[in-house]
């Protein structure tokens, strides 16, 4: 059965690191290598879109203690743990869906999401990663660490599974339910660039997940 993605992700808090970093390849790789590429100097300003529990920005304080940081997600108990972590931390935790949350203008060095937003589309994307570019400070840039799909066939079937899936249990379309629903790269980095990104790179690659550079 689908679960909304707050009941999804709030029901395995439990071993949920664990799991990111053992059960998806190369996490132990890609997790640190993205929080590399995030901005170095003092007081540098970071959202982080679909923080969870933070994987990333324990990685990220550890190359940059100072950093200001903005963590926006659905599950609040994954936020409680967040929070815990990092107590001497300049931290600010929002408990709310990223496509309603106001990102605000100019107010970010970076922008990141890691194993995150494969589950949505590009039509659902486009306006948010307009936001997300908004929301960048000059200079800024938005960084992507995500599951992407092989092919367009592959998916297409994802898509259509959960379409499936949501005509058998009578689910409605006004709620976000887990399930992964990966564009290729190529159609990420056509909706990052219809959200006005001018230059979109792939900086590093580990099976199937991407880490990916968009900049104004």
């Amino acid at each position: 059965m689908l679960e909304t993605m707050s009941d999804f992700f709030n029901s395995r808090l439990d071993g949920y690191e664990e799991h990111q970093l053992h059960a998806i390849a190369q996490a132990e790789v890609f997790y640190p290598f993205t929080a590399q590429h995030l901005p170095a100097r003092s007081g540098a300003r970071v959202l982080d879109l679909g923080c969870g529990t933070g994987l990333e920005l324990g990685y990220y304080f550890a190359v940059n203690p100072t950093a200001v940081v903005t963590g926006i997600d659905l599950a609040g108990d994954m936020l409680k743990a967040l929070e815990a972590k990092f107590p001497d931390k300049k931290l600010t935790l929002v408990h709310g869906s990223y496509f309603d949350v106001p990102l605000g203008e100019g107010c970010y060095d970076a922008v990141v999401s890691v194993e995150s937003l494969h589950h949505f589309t590009q039509g659902e994307k486009i306006p948010l990663y307009a936001r997300v570019r908004r929301a960048l400070a000059p200079g800024g840039y938005f960084l992507l660490t995500d599951y992407f799909a092989a092919s367009d066939g592959q998916e297409a079937f994802f898509r259509q599974e959960l379409r499936r899936l949501k005509a058998e249990q009578g689910i409605r379309d006004d709620a976000f339910y887990h399930y992964d629903t990966p564009l290729t790269v190529e159609h990420e980095t056509e909706a990052l660039q219809k959200g006005g990104f001018s230059r979109v790179e792939v900086l590093g690659q580990w099976g199937p997940t991407c880490l990916l550079r968009a900049d104004p």
